[in-house]
């Protein structure tokens, strides 16, 4: 069924979470049985993130380097059909724009097609570690809004190399990203506005927010996109802190705010222990209000460790 779908038809705020492939080497059936806990709030859909090429630099005797390009995690296509298959539900792979030319996605979404899926989440992705800015692939896309007008196409029967219209056509419902507190990237949020009412016009059917802490940002943005004219649902994105770590490096590293309150009650906290625990009584206060509020799903950030979520939603749902 497709995202637009299940939230049309649902009564109540959706539970949903986003996992990451495991690393080349580890167990596909160890991450399974590591987020079917989750599955008592009864998901509706999973979404499954999609890394790109990173590479290595070998350093040969005569002190040249070469760079090796290698995958850490496997595909997406097939974690995603485990998943479907494992606990029957929808599958939500995201597809990015940087490390991939436009063949390389339009195979990616016929076998995505192929095994059933019925949804795709836009992203342009990040720069790689080693490089200072985005730079696309030849022959890729710039931005999300190229990747969303390819997949309509796609939807259209129209095909990268084939001059007339074809008569298989793909059926996505296609998501995208927005973020409360501006992307690092946009000079201000009125440009961040536009690209992404751009997408939506492209064929966006709706929008899963970048994670936040302070809900008044939730609400704000909603009300800006929607004075924008755009009316597609918006799901929020939810993340605890959890270790001391994050406390710096999660606004390091995705230019957010930590709101002063949770800041004040972290700043108490001597241990991991003590930060996870003031960082799920955060969120669970968080997910209420936002639940009063009738947000169309809580969408989890859960890093594919489900014990932190587990803990925030059998206090919520």
């Amino acid at each position: 069924m497709k995202i637009t779908e299940h939230l049309k038809n649902a009564n109540d705020t959706l539970f949903s979470y986003e996992i990451l492939p495991p690393l080349k080497g580890q167990s596909l059936k160890e991450l399974l049985e590591g987020i079917s806990p989750l599955m008592e709030f009864k998901p509706p859909f999973v979404d499954v993130t999609y890394h790109r090429e990173e590479y290595i630099y070998k350093k040969h005797p005569n002190g040249l380097l070469e760079r090796i390009s290698t995958k850490k995690r496997p595909g997406t296509v097939g974690i995603c059909a485990a998943i479907m298959n494992r606990f029957h539900i929808d599958a939500v792979p995201h597809l990015l724009c940087g490390g991939f030319t436009q063949e390389e996605t339009e195979n990616a979404l016929i076998d995505l097609n192929f095994i059933g899926v019925e949804n795709v989440l836009a992203l342009r992705g990040d720069a790689p570690k080693t490089e200072g800015k985005f730079i696309p692939e030849p022959n890729g896309h710039n931005y999300a809004s190229e990747l969303v007008e390819q997949i309509v196409r796609m939807n259209n029967g129209k095909y990268l190399h084939e001059e007339t219209e074809a008569s298989f056509h793909t059926d996505f419902c296609i998501g995208v990203a927005g973020y409360p507190e501006k992307h690092f990237e946009a000079p201000s949020m009125k440009f961040d506005l536009k690209r992404l009412k751009e997408k939506v016009e492209k064929g966006a059917e709706y929008i899963v927010t970048q994670m936040f802490f302070d809900n008044q940002k939730y609400f704000e943005f909603v009300d800006q996109v929607r004075e924008a004219g755009i009316t597609v649902p918006i799901i929020p994105g939810i993340k605890p802190i959890t270790t001391m770590g994050q406390i710096t490096m999660l606004p390091r590293t995705f230019f957010l705010d930590l709101p002063d309150p949770l800041m004040d009650e972290l700043e108490k906290c001597k241990t991991n222990a003590e930060v996870r625990e003031v960082g799920i009584e955060w969120s669970i206060q968080q997910c209420k209000e936002l639940i009063k509020a009738k947000v169309p799903s809580l969408h989890f950030y859960t890093m594919s460790k489900a014990g932190t979520t587990y803990a925030i939603a059998k206090e919520v749902f």
